[in-house]
């Protein structure tokens, strides 16, 4: 038997671990994500201002600015937002804003493998693992008050909204009339329907101010991921 090989079974002797459930804890880790660093989050706080963001600009400042103040040493944070142009013109996916991943949340969770799995039945993102920047769940239905509604702007795939009409609460710098498609981050809703149980596309908002996101459950929160351009 080699010296190394002694070492190695003196240490896990030593730890009190055979060398089968040492494997299996480095299988379980490495399920887990592994304990990576955090490449998503809700943010803790919106803009303060409804879904006045500061537009896509302000969004990511944003989420760049709490993930700075949580410890994050990434800088390529982007907010998962959509945009439409009028005249037909393309509007901007979030799914195209945010990098290829994975993504982790705080705790080291996958919450998807790449943009394909995040817009699939595949993904997990839930109450348990949409946690903030500080690794905090955030409050959802059932939970006083509810803040479930998240802010996207987005269809179920991830793309900017062809139905028409404010989607968006201006691209991002309304605080007052307007709308814009939000999700639900705990994937519960008022029915047990598809929709209800989008993480990203569930149902318009009442109106772009604070109190009117508030209304229907929300707090001006959205989705923040790392990576893109």
């Amino acid at each position: 038997m080699k010296l190394s090989a002694i070492v190695a079974a003196a240490f896990l002797v030593s730890s009190g671990m055979t060398a089968s459930s040492y494997a299996q804890d480095k299988k379980e880790s490495a399920k887990k994500g592994g304990g990576g660093q955090m490449t998503f989050f809700v943010t803790s706080e919106g803009s303060g201002k409804g879904a006045d963001l500061g537009g896509l600009k302000g969004a990511d400042e944003h989420c760049n600015a709490l993930a700075k103040a949580a410890g994050s040493k990434l800088t390529n944070w982007h907010a998962y937002l959509s945009t439409t142009e009028p005249k037909g013109a393309a509007g901007v996916n979030a799914r195209d804003r945010i990098g290829k991943g994975p993504w982790r949340n705080a705790k080291g969770v996958v919450i998807a493998k790449n943009v394909n799995d995040l817009h699939s039945s595949n993904n997990k993102i839930n109450k348990e693992t949409a946690l903030t920047e500080k690794g905090e769940q955030v409050k959802g239905r059932g939970d006083q008050p509810n803040e479930h509604d998240m802010l996207t702007g987005s269809d179920p795939m991830g793309m900017y909204s062809t139905a028409g009409g404010d989607t968006t609460c201006g691209n991002w710098t309304k605080s007052g009339d307007g709308s814009a498609i939000l999700g639900h981050h705990d994937r519960q809703g008022l029915a047990d329907t598809r929709h209800m149980k989008s993480w990203n596309s569930s149902h318009g908002s009442a109106g772009c101010s604070q109190e009117a996101l508030v209304k229907t459950g929300g707090a001006g929160k959205f989705y923040c991921f790392a990576g893109g351009q």
